[in-house]
Parts: C-alpha cells; sequence; structure tokens
C-alpha cells in the first residue's frame, strides 16, 4: 500500500520539530521507528520527509531489530567514518615532525627555513611531497604530538657580571632598612617615547561590530604635537605612582626634575618628617651610574631638599627587575590598549585613571620645559662633588652612593702668603664680608658659599649651553676667563641688596661691575637661597643708603675703610635714529 501525501506531510513536520533535539544514533533509530510503523514503503516514505538517504533509514530499521546495546560516548559503530589523513598515510606524521623540527634547528636546507610555519603552509608542502592532506589535519597532528604555537621568550641575558646577585641583595637590604625606618624608597625610569596623535596602539578594545577605531596609516611623526616621554617614580612603601609627562628629551635634567616634581607633589607631604631618600634606577639611560650630569643634578635637588638621596643602581643588563616596570608601567600600557593618544590631556587622564586590586593609585603631571642634550659636567665639577657631595659606598661605590645636602668642609687650603690685593676696579671681598654690611656672620656666609658651590656651578653650565645652543667648545675650564662675579660675589650682592636696600648701581660700583650684572646676579641667587634652610641674619638697619657717599659715611661708623675705586668714565652710545624720523635743522 503506497504512503499517501498527507502522511508525508505530517512526517516531515514532525521531524523538522525533533531533529535540533536528536544525536546522530537517536535521529537514526527514531527515523526506522517510524518507517517500522508504517510498513511496506515506509523507509522510501521516512526518507523523503526526513531529507536523507533510504540507507540511514534502513541503518536504523537494522539496529532496532538487532536490539544492539549503545556504545556510551560513540553514535556510530568502531570503524565507521572516513579514515584519518595519518591512518590513510603513515609517512605523514615523520614528514611533518621533520618539516618543523628541521625549521626549527635552523637546518639552511629546510623548505620552510624562511617562511612562516602557518598550518597552510606546512599542508602545501607536505601535499607537494606525497603525503596530501589539509591544514585542519596538520593541526590536529600538531597537537596530538605536543606542538602550540609559542611566541619569543626573552630569557638570554647578555654578560653576566659576577655580583649580580649580590647588588640585588644589597638592593634589598637598602630597601628594607630605610621602609623600616619609614623613609621614602621610590623606584625610577623612563618609559619609551610615544607619539602624540591618531596613531594605531595595540591590543583591542570592545566596540561595535564593524566600527572600529580609526586611526593614521602610517606612523610618520607629527610636528606639532610631537612625541612624550613618560618619567616614573613609583612609591615603594605607599603603593603609589608619579608619571612626569616631558615633551622634550629625555636627558639627566629631564629625570632630576621629575624627582623633585615628585617629591614637590607628594613625597613632602607623605613623608614630613623624612631625611633621607633612597632611588633604585636602571645602570643605563639618563639616570646611569656613569652620567654626571645626574648626579650634579640630585646634588642640587639634596641641597633644596635637605634630604640625604641615596642611590642604588641595578646591574647593567637588569633593567627589567626594576620595581617601576611590572608595578606601574605594565599597568599603563594595559590602560592605552588599542586607545589612541590623540593629545596630551588624553595621555595624562588614561595614566591617571590606572589602579590595580592592591590600591595602586597614579597621578601623572605634564612637563613642558626643555631638557636640552649635550650638557656637559666639567672634570673640576666632578671632582668637586666626589671630594664633597658624593659618599660611595664600600660595596660597588660605582652602583651604590649617597648624595650628602650638605657639602664636606673644602680642603684646607695652603699655607697663606702675602695678602693678595683685590683685582684692579673693585673692592676686596675680605673687606665686603663684613656683618655691617651683609647682616650675617662672614663665617656663615663662606659655610653658605661652600654649600652652593655645586647646585650654582650646575645651573650655571645649564645656562651657557642654552644661550650657547651647544656644548662648550673652548677648553671646558669652569668658569671660563673672562668672569667677573664668582659664587662669593653673587651672594655678596645679594645680602647687600637684601640687608641694606642698596641700589644694583652702588653694588656694582663695589664689584666693578655695571647695575644690570648686579640685578642678573641676586635674581640667580635668589632662586638658589630659597632652596636652603633659612640663614640667621640680623636686622636691616632703618637707614637710606641711595649713594656711594651715603655707603662710606655708613661704612666709616661701623669701623670699615671703604676705598671705592673710581669708575671709569662711559661715553654714552648714540641713540638710533628711528624709521620715517626727519632730522632736526638748527633754526
Amino acid at each position: 500500500m503506497a504512503i499517501s501525501e498527507d502522511v508525508t506531510r505530517v512526517l516531515a513536520a514532525k521531524f523538522t520539530v525533533m531533529r535540533p533535539h536528536l544525536g546522530e544514533r537517536q535521529w537514526r533509530l527514531y527515523l526506522g521507528s517510524e518507517a517500522r510503523a508504517l510498513g511496506y514503503g515506509g523507509i522510501a516514505a521516512v526518507a523523503r520527509a526526513a531529507g536523507v538517504s533510504e540507507l540511514t533509514v534502513s541503518a536504523g530499521v537494522a539496529e532496532l531489530e538487532a536490539g544492539a546495546e549503545p556504545v556510551p560516548g560513540r553514535a556510530r559503530q568502531a570503524g565507521g567514518g572516513r579514515k584519518k589523513a595519518e591512518e590513510k598515510d603513515p609517512g605523514l606524521i615523520p614528514a611533518l615532525e621533520e618539516l618543523v623540527e628541521d625549521s626549527t634547528r635552523g637546518d639552511p636546507m629546510s623548505p620552510l627555513r624562511w617562511t612562516t610555519k602557518s598550518a597552510e603552509n606546512l599542508a602545501g608542502e607536505l601535499t607537494r611531497q606525497g603525503h596530501r592532506c589539509r591544514k585542519d589535519a596538520v593541526l590536529r597532528v600538531l597537537h596530538q604530538q605536543g606542538y602550540s604555537t609559542q611566541g619569543n621568550s626573552m630569557m638570554i641575558e647578555g654578560r653576566r657580571h659576577p655580583d649580580r646577585d649580590a647588588q640585588f641583595r644589597y638592593i634589598s637590604g637598602r630597601a628594607a632598612g630605610f621602609l623600616a625606618a619609614g623613609d621614602p624608597v621610590v623606584s625610577v625610569d623612563a618609559k619609551k617615547k610615544e607619539q602624540v596623535g591618531q596613531y594605531a596602539r595595540q591590543g583591542r578594545e570592545w566596540r561595535p561590530k564593524g566600527d572600529p577605531v580609526r586611526v593614521r596609516d602610517h606612523d610618520f611623526p607629527d610636528k606639532e604635537l610631537g612625541k612624550v616621554t613618560p618619567y616614573g617614580v613609583y612609591d615603594i612603601g605607599a603603593n603609589a605612582g608619579f608619571v612626569n609627562v616631558g615633551t622634550d628629551h629625555d636627558t639627566a635634567a629631564f629625570a632630576v626634575e621629575s624627582l623633585r616634581r615628585w617629591w614637590r607633589a607628594e613625597g613632602k607631604g607623605r613623608y614630613p618628617a623624612a631625611r633621607r631618600l633612597l632611588v633604585t634606577a636602571d645602570a643605563g639611560g639618563s639616570n646611569g651610574y656613569r652620567t654626571r650630569a645626574w648626579k650634579a643634578g640630585l646634588a642640587e635637588l639634596a641641597a633644596e631638599t635637605g634630604l640625604e638621596i641615596t642611590v642604588c643602581h641595578f646591574p647593567p643588563g637588569t633593567s627589567k627587575w626594576n620595581r617601576i616596570e611590572h608595578r606601574l608601567f605594565c599597568q599603563i600600557t594595559r590602560n592605552w590598549r588599542a586607545r589612541p593618544l590623540t593629545s596630551h590631556q588624553v595621555i595624562l587622564e588614561t595614566i591617571a585613571a590606572v589602579t590595580t586590586k592592591t590600591g595602586l593609585t597614579v597621578e601623572a603631571m605634564l612637563d613642558a620645559g626643555t631638557c636640552p642634550k649635550g650638557v656637559k659636567i666639567s672634570d673640576e665639577q666632578m671632582k668637586e662633588l666626589e671630594e664633597r657631595v658624593l659618599d660611595r659606598h664600600v660595596f660597588h661605590g660605582e652602583w651604590n652612593y649617597a648624595v650628602l645636602p650638605v657639602p664636606r668642609p673644602a680642603p684646607a687650603p695652603p699655607a697663606p702668603g702675602p695678602a693678595a690685593a683685590p683685582p684692579a676696579g673693585r673692592c676686596g671681598q675680605d673687606t665686603l664680608n663684613h656683618p655691617a654690611l651683609t647682616g650675617m656672620d662672614p663665617a656663615d656666609l663662606t659655610a653658605l658659599a661652600a654649600a652652593l658651590a655645586v647646585p650654582f656651578g650646575a645651573r650655571r653650565e645649564q645656562r651657557l649651553y642654552q644661550h650657547r645652543g651647544g656644548p662648550r667648545r673652548g677648553s671646558g675650564r669652569a668658569g671660563g676667563h673672562n668672569r667677573k662675579l664668582d659664587l662669593t660675589d653673587h651672594l655678596l650682592a645679594a645680602r647687600m641688596r637684601q640687608h641694606l636696600n642698596l641700589p644694583p648701581k652702588v653694588i656694582g660700583a663695589l664689584l666693578g661691575v655695571d647695575g644690570t650684572t648686579i640685578s642678573h646676579a641676586t635674581t640667580r641667587t635668589a632662586t638658589l637661597l630659597d632652596g636652603q634652610p633659612p640663614q640667621p641674619a640680623a636686622l636691616a638697619p632703618r637707614i637710606r643708603l641711595r649713594t656711594l657717599d651715603d655707603l662710606r659715611e655708613y661704612a666709616a661708623a661701623a669701623g670699615i675703610s671703604l676705598t671705592i675705586p673710581a669708575q671709569p668714565h662711559r661715553t654714552p652710545r648714540p641713540r638710533k635714529k628711528r624709521a620715517g624720523q626727519n632730522p632736526t635743522h638748527p633754526s
């Protein structure tokens, strides 16, 4: 009896509903049960309604009639299905391993030695050798043989210093001692330069499908926005970071300025009673142990803050062990994932938003100051630092040293000979260094000059570098050959200006220079004195001294004999005629 079309349509509707819920064996048995119920012609009708082969329905009927128990975990009988490529071709696995191992060992004759070992390339080479397969078979065999795709592992180090581990233990011991005493311990380093603008960043972020962030197709630098150098200071005890984002060169001056900004913004308030600071830094770069400008800058910072700054450098080739790398910089990089750094504001906000489950907080600040490259510290200045400011440790003093806030006393001068006459055209320093003129004890002023010697020299070199637009081209002697005022003269001018309120012109007559030079000298000295503790000074006298005669009379009353040299007559320069001005004719 033929099966009607109505029955076939009903079966098709039932099969459409049941198919998604049945496995392969269940589906086969279900079709067989429907075919048996229909009787003669049922196999063809069920196959037509379900859209399967009659062989599938027949197999289901046969399994039902045989009453075979299902094998756990299998939908087909053992041996069913298409054979795997490695089973049909026993030579496939050895050939694949040979390809992979040859390119791994570096065999120059390997077909894939200089190409990408992708599954598709491996399958193509195997097929060319007579082992026909596809990339799915290659991937399956590689996983079965214990292979996986891996990146490079940066584990090969350069030359290993024999005291590498000992230096790590030394740094750890120093840091533990500082932290136990409540003193700050910071890790410093400069992150790599970053381009500012609509440039691509590595990584991925959630976005609407098909709507990625549009960035430039080339990474040519933007001349207007330029690049930035984030210099980080990580406070180990407080788990807090500070990043000074500079827009100029990564120099020692920039590194010291970043440390100075951290101290003013966070360190000073967090450690009000601190008298010392431990800095851990890399062996190279702007804060390297061979960088003279780094030590000179730290000497200036120590004099300003009153802190004894101890520096411990990591051994060469171990910069990745610096704490700031995996506590701060990696978090910043993660926060910049797939995010173009379009402006300075975006950079600052994304750095300041960095946080971790352990409570890390970060403050970011933009530094638009100039930090010229090539600033040189002369041999004389470095000798002064070594003798009076730097305190090298016994263990690897080149890596471990302290920068004293107050320099050691200068070496004793040679036996005094006959008193040298002051230079022509000025009063002697011994005469001017009097409490009635400066308001300070002469010994205190001399000690103050010794304390300011290093920062004064460093600032002068920086100023001259900017004025020259490059490094020194002469003999490199500190101070030059045409220097009119030394540091003591600067302090004398500043103190007489502050104590007696003398006009710059009068002070210039005493020191043999003009009033403009005195104005510049007192301004520069004031910035140095701001970073020093208050100096004991007498109250200013309530008198008004405006001329040399007034000053001579005041000095005579205090027992000071001022021999003010006669000033050379200065011929005034003729004024330049302005454009469009008519000459004056006599009437």
